[in-house]
């Protein structure tokens, strides 16, 4: 995997064209490309469904109908949580610290949703 000329990352050795000396990182696997932790596709998948999940409601009752808004209310929220999960999960290595921080953070978008929902405060 050439790098730009000049670029260069603390640990890793290049020979010229061809890339990396048989080195990997902790996110590279060898001739595939960077490889992605299954939280990560699952919290962003999540997220991309629960969007899409009031557009497709919306095709089959009449009962859900949400305007544009709604739906940049909701992708505000739901991704500013997702942005807000990443960036604490740099620094939370454990399973149980970032269980502890996506319920709270879980909490916090329930907290907001049903509020803008209803006005319950």
């Amino acid at each position: 995997m050439p790098l730009a000329a000049g670029r260069r990352m603390k640990g890793h050795h290049f020979s010229g064209e061809a890339g990396m000396t048989g080195m990997t990182t902790r996110n590279e696997a060898p001739g595939n490309g960077p490889v992605v932790p299954l939280w990560r596709v699952g919290l962003w998948g999540g997220i991309a469904g629960l969007l899409v999940l009031p557009l497709i409601a919306m095709q089959f009752t009449r009962e859900v109908n949400w305007g544009p808004e709604d739906f940049a209310f909701a992708a505000i929220l739901l991704v500013g949580a997702g942005a807000l999960f990443e960036l604490a999960a740099w620094k939370v290595r454990d399973l149980t610290g970032r269980m502890v921080l996506a319920a709270v953070l879980l909490g916090a978008v329930l907290l907001v949703w049903a509020d803008g929902a209803v006005g319950i405060f």
